[in-house]
C-alpha cells in the first residue's frame, strides 16, 4: 500500500463542498480542512505508484474547487509502536 499526502489550494467559496467531492473519490480515505497555507490536506491510500497519477491528476485535480495540488508520497519510518527504531546523538 502507498500512502500519499495531498495538499489542496481551493476556491475559499467552495471548500466544503470541495472537500466532500474530494472525499468521495475512491482511493481516498481521508480530507482534512486546514487553516495555514493549504485549505485541504487529502490522503491516498492505492496500491501503486500509477494509481496515484489516476487519482490526483486523474480525479483531484478535476474537482470543481481545486486550484492546485501538490502530492507527497509518505514513506513509513517510525512509529509509536516501533520497539526497534532507536534515536543517538552524537554517535
Amino acid at each position: 500500500m502507498i500512502n500519499a499526502i495531498v495538499l489542496i489550494h481551493a476556491e475559499a467559496n467552495r471548500i466544503p463542498e470541495t472537500a466532500q467531492a474530494v472525499a468521495d473519490i475512491a482511493g481516498v480515505s481521508e480530507v482534512y480542512s486546514c487553516a495555514g497555507d493549504v485549505d485541504l490536506i487529502a490522503i491516498v491510500k492505492v496500491r501503486d505508484h500509477a494509481q496515484i497519477a489516476e487519482v490526483v491528476t486523474g480525479a483531484i485535480n478535476k474537482v470543481e474547487g481545486v486550484v492546485q495540488t501538490t502530492t507527497h508520497i509518505a514513506f513509513r519510518s517510525y512509529a509509536s509502536a516501533d520497539v526497534e527504531a532507536a534515536f543517538s546523538i552524537g554517535e
